[in-house]
């Protein structure tokens, strides 16, 4: 099994590749690694999002759409550079999601929605346009086809620091067959070298921020911008029941939240759960957050197939957490058929509505699906 850019190198001089340039160093260093190796590029950043402030900073500086270093990047390649303005699809099917899903009482993860339902799909059109072979981004994660079982499988990237395959884990068959990592087997450190060694001002450019739109201010304040009806007061109470305080809206609290609670006590309080029904921020101790199973929804499966049985994994419950061993079993009863139930090795701490759990075997992504509120 090989890597495709490493299984096309040797003829790809007629290959065309469109590659997603953020204005980030990744995203640079991958059109520079796809240029040597043969194939013809073509830069293109998308524009998602345009902070009211962002034709007032420096280009370096600027947010997820960093145009400017974006172009100065291709001139140094001497590639074409072109962008594309999908800001009312990134408003829709991200921003109104991210916000909305906060009203529910859950935690959202806009990269994952937007990687799956905007970045790949919008590079995949403008790629059949440009009549291009494949799309590429910067992001540490491999794929491989396994020819045996006529599938394509998404990998963790080498780095296991920088790996980014649980942001990935909603990608289609189409979408990773059509798709190049350049820099799933290299390490970030590697990836600065090269990019000193093309003369970029990496040193100057930031690392992307988590939520790519919310550049000026915190989420609380983008959410009480975008959904007024966000700041309902309401109480705060123990896991016992106890009224112990009053909120400005649930929306502006997470589980697993210690900090801006508003509450006096000589034990660290955590928030445990948010109740949508009740308004309710409730909160408990640490070990009030530990919990032995989760029940995942809105699932895929990629090239691996649903499962008919249950099945041994590893499962990762938000972005930086550790892998942890789980059992997967299908459930079959309303109302959570068709969702699955993981049951932990070891409890998890801090297992959050909303946020993406994923699913792995070895270092493939076999799965994943959206942590559930049990009820």
């Amino acid at each position: 099994m090989q890597n495709k850019i490493t299984e096309k190198k040797a003829n790809s001089s007629r290959l065309r590749v469109v590659v997603g340039m953020s204005g980030g160093v990744d995203s640079a260093v991958a059109a520079a690694l796809l240029k040597e190796a043969g194939y013809e590029v073509i830069g293109l950043t998308l524009t998602l999002w345009e902070d009211e402030n962002e034709d007032e900073k420096a280009w370096q500086d600027r947010s997820c759409c960093k145009v400017g270093l974006a172009r100065h990047v291709a001139k140094t390649l001497s590639i074409p550079h072109h962008t594309l303005n999908i800001k009312k699809v990134f408003q829709k099917e991200v921003i109104d999601n991210f916000c909305d899903t906060y009203l529910l009482g859950q935690t959202p993860n806009p990269c994952v929605i937007c990687n799956e339902r905007v970045k790949f799909g919008q590079l995949l059109s403008a790629a059949r346009a440009f009549k291009a072979d494949y799309v590429a981004t910067g992001h540490y994660s491999r794929i491989q086809y396994r020819a045996e079982q006529n599938r394509y499988a998404l990998l963790k990237g080498n780095d296991l620091n920088k790996d980014q395959s649980y942001f990935l884990y909603r990608l289609s068959q189409d979408q990773l067959s059509s798709t190049l990592f350049p820099l799933g087997e290299m390490s970030k450190a590697l990836v600065y070298q090269k990019a000193a060694e093309m003369g970029l001002p990496y040193e100057e450019i930031l690392e992307s921020q988590e939520i790519c739109f919310v550049t000026q201010k915190d989420y609380r304040a983008f959410l009480t911008e975008n959904r007024p009806e966000a700041a309902v007061a309401g109480q705060v109470v123990t896991t016992s029941g106890e009224v112990v305080g009053q909120h400005d809206g649930i929306a502006f609290y997470t589980v697993g939240q210690r900090r801006g609670l508003g509450i006096s006590n000589e034990s660290r309080r955590y928030v445990t759960q948010l109740d949508v029904l009740q308004n309710r921020v409730i909160i408990g101790s640490e070990d009030d957050l530990l919990q032995h199973t989760l029940i995942a929804k809105d699932l895929v499966w990629g090239g691996y197939g649903k499962p008919t049985a249950p099945i041994s994994i590893q499962a990762r419950i938000r972005h930086r957490a550790k892998l942890n061993a789980a059992d997967l079993v299908l459930l079959t009863e309303e109302p959570n058929s068709g969702n699955v139930r993981l049951y932990f090795h070891k409890p998890q701490s801090r297992i959050t509505p909303g946020q993406a759990v994923v699913f792995y075997q070895g270092d493939e992504v076999i799965g994943g699906g959206t942590i559930a509120i049990e009820t």
